[in-house]
């Protein structure tokens, strides 16, 4: 049987020497001819999924990992570090009070510089063996914390959502620049090739600030950028063929289009987009029967799905997206980033108290069941789990009983990767205004995360506009050392 009598071609579109270059042929057209209609073209979200023939220059490590993969759990809008995990006797001593004059100018968005301070929301409590303040908001966490690193000194640069968004996942406030999971995936690749190097699991609320660029490729190749998933049935949208189309006669029809696309690409050497394009049609072939089985949770026992959450509707929504993360890297995927909040998120202006309680009801349980997973399995030897927001609060109240955005002192925390658990890293100020001990920058914190994968983060580079790029920018800067104890 010949191509064009197995695929549903006309004989003229068959074969491409006797294609005339006049005719209108695009890949609507032969998609549609072949029946597989808009099945196959809506893979938008996947067309620069994975790695190209143009975009297959992975290295690997300069030196030998600690990691293999990582899990970054990303609190959008804004989590309060003097709520969570810096607890400041102080600044419940001065409650009440207008800030001293001894901490100087403070820039704020909406001028609570002269608001009074606001005692912590819940008590502080010594977890574990260690005895590593944790607050009451996160009693499930708190069972794990002396796996727990906490970085009480994370600082950044801007205190507007986007531009913070950007630089916690791009190394930059500036749009356009390839995202954490973008570097990774360029510099090491996939373990898995049915499954892209790099997932995102947004939250399903959508409105993250900043937008998908918090994920993109910038000037990479954009097979680098993430690949958005989620839970159920159909993890990628329009990835499942139409009904009546077996799966021979999709292999011929995609056989077909990828050598138009070979044909078109050999007179465009270099053109990143195209060659992104014909490596994700493959992997969308591949995926059809690899991305369904990852999210396919019939596996898991009643228990797992239950202390995951997936079994309450406070934490179905993130339990399912913290188990399909475990599978994910179970199955090879080196990077996953889960998302927790929707257009307001973390972003506690109003009420602390009210908002918190409710994100981190939403999250404890199923962060708590990934880590003790992760343990159980020995997966947390050689897998990194980040948590942080773009930013932290403000120990000044904003309209009574909420916090404004605070970019000059925050906290975050590592787990896994044989980094010491149990304790914290860096201080705060008296009231946790500003980082003032052992100090991390956004780039630093970036810098030893590549580290720690294994990646020297001054060699990993890319070329454009005549520049070597690099994701921790062209300043000087150093690994934080006291983070790989």
């Amino acid at each position: 049987m010949q191509l064009h009598d197995r695929i549903g071609f006309p004989k003229e579109l068959a074969f491409p020497n006797l294609i005339d270059p006049q005719l209108n042929i695009n890949r609507r057209n032969l998609l549609q001819h072949a029946g597989g209609g808009i099945g196959l073209i809506a893979l938008q979200s996947l067309l620069m999924a994975d790695q190209s023939k143009s975009a297959e220059k992975t290295i690997t490590p300069h030196f030998a990992p600690r990691a293999k993969r990582i899990i970054w759990l990303f609190m959008h809008g804004g989590p309060s570090h003097v709520d969570l995990f810096d607890p400041k006797p102080e600044l419940s001593k001065y409650a009440g009070q207008p800030l001293p004059e001894s901490f100087g100018n403070v820039m704020t968005r909406r001028k609570v510089a002269q608001n009074p301070l606001l005692g912590p929301i819940k008590p502080f409590r010594p977890r574990g063996k260690s005895g590593l303040p944790i607050s009451d908001f996160m009693p499930h966490l708190a069972k794990h914390a002396d796996d727990l690193c906490v970085i009480r000194s994370l600082h950044g640069d801007s205190v507007n959502h986007p531009q913070s968004v950007y630089q916690m996942n791009t190394g930059s406030i500036l749009m356009g620049h390839p995202s954490f999971g973008s570097w990774l995936a360029y510099g090491l690749g996939s373990e898995n090739a049915d499954m892209p190097a790099y997932v995102v699991l947004p939250d399903p609320g959508g409105g993250l600030k900043g937008g998908p660029s918090a994920w993109g490729s910038g000037f990479l190749p954009p097979t680098f950028q993430g690949t958005a998933m989620r839970p159920g049935k159909t993890p990628v949208l329009n990835l499942k063929p139409p009904n009546g189309i077996s799966d021979s006669q999709q292999r011929g029809t995609l056989d077909f289009v990828q050598h138009l696309n070979e044909r078109h690409l050999l007179k465009r050497d270099h053109d990143e987009e195209l060659s992104a394009r014909i490596a994700a049609y493959e992997l969308a072939f591949r995926m059809q029967s690899a991305a369904p089985e990852v999210c396919d949770f019939s596996t898991e026992s009643a228990d797992t799905l239950s202390r995951y959450g997936v079994d309450r509707p406070n934490t179905q929504d993130f339990g399912q997206r913290c188990l399909l993360a475990r599978r994910m890297l179970e199955r090879g995927v080196r990077f996953v980033q889960v998302y927790s909040g929707n257009t307001n998120g973390w972003d506690a202006h109003k009420d602390v108290a009210a908002n918190h309680g409710e994100y981190c009801e939403k999250t404890d349980q199923p962060i708590s069941a990934l880590l003790t997973d992760l343990k159980q399995s020995g997966l947390l030897e050689d897998t990194l789990v980040v948590w942080c927001g773009e930013f932290g609060r403000m120990p000044m109240s904003e309209q009574g009983k909420g916090r404004d955005h605070n970019p000059w002192g925050y906290s975050g925390w590592i787990a896994g990767a044989s980094v010491n658990g149990g304790r914290a890293y860096g201080a705060t100020d008296a009231i946790g205004l500003r980082a003032e001990t052992d100090r991390v920058h956004v780039n630093e914190f970036h810098a030893t995360l590549l580290h720690l994968m294994g990646m020297d983060h001054r060699k990993l580079v890319y070329s454009h506009n005549g520049l070597d790029e690099r994701l921790t920018g062209p300043a000087e800067v150093n690994v934080v050392k006291g983070l790989l104890k």
